[in-house]
């Protein structure tokens, strides 16, 4: 089996190395990852200027491949061409939680949901740390969670059009509740916006606030973390909202 692992915080990102090396467990990894950090990118097409691809050593001292694109670019270059074909894709490990409406500004889903459009199944993985946590993150658990159901991937498959969202809690594997099937819940988002003056006296602006918080409903995403579970969200790429069709559709133009 030939595994894509990618991300949206770098190819240096200590989640990224964490993720790769459990993959190396399955088979063959390739890793291809944005040069730089593109949290929050969303789904990102570079259409307008070329896209560079370099060599790079991870801090293992394996190979990577590193791109000035996004998420998603990295995925759309691996399978249109650049690697030999992939199996899977697999996506993190982010070090925050990818919950409710995140998963539309997520550059770590995104780059899974690419892998799907692309034929190639899709899981993005998350690790819900604490907020506010100072210090090196302990990937090792979410990295053992990503192995686990990308093995169970491979072996039943998934649903066409269907990308998996994982989100682990920050504890020990031996401390996990277990792991839940869930929906996307209701992110609260507690944004404000920061205006300044620079320096040579015009307004600029900085989209700040608080960290978002999320709604504690059982089985929703965020409910599971709540609870100490692993979440795993089935997202769909068809968006079509079928019972507003049906009211629509009763619209006289």
């Amino acid at each position: 089996m030939h595994i894509l692992v990618t991300n949206d915080d770098g190819v240096q990102a200590p989640g990224l190395l964490a993720l790769a090396n459990e993959m190396r467990r399955l088979g063959r990894v390739t890793v291809l990852a944005p040069d730089h950090n593109w949290s929050a990118s969303g789904h990102v097409k570079t259409m307008d200027r070329p896209l560079r691809v370099r060599e790079t050593i991870l801090a293992d001292g394996s190979a990577a491949f590193m791109s000035d694109g996004a998420p998603s670019d990295c995925v759309a270059l691996a399978l249109l061409g650049l690697i030999d074909s992939a199996d899977l894709v697999v996506s993190g490990i982010n070090p925050n939680a990818n919950i409710g409406h995140d998963v539309t500004y997520s550059g770590t889903v995104t780059a899974a949901m690419e892998a799907v459009i692309g034929g190639v199944k899709g899981i993005a993985v998350s690790l819900h740390s604490p907020e506010g946590f100072k210090g090196q993150l302990d990937y090792s658990s979410a990295a053992i969670v990503a192995r686990r159901v990308a093995e169970k991937v491979m072996d039943d498959g998934l649903p066409e059009g269907v990308v998996l969202n994982i989100n682990v809690p920050y504890l020990k594997e031996n401390e996990f509740k277990g792991y839940m099937i869930t929906r996307q819940g209701l992110r609260v988002y507690r944004d404000a916006l920061d205006q300044r003056i620079d320096p040579r006296g015009k307004p600029y602006y900085w989209i700040g606030g608080e960290a978002p918080t999320g709604v504690d409903e059982p089985g929703t995403d965020f409910g599971a973390l709540t609870e100490g579970y692993v979440s795993i969200t089935p997202l769909q790429l068809d968006l079509t909202n079928y019972k507003a069709m049906d009211v629509l559709k009763k619209w006289a133009f």
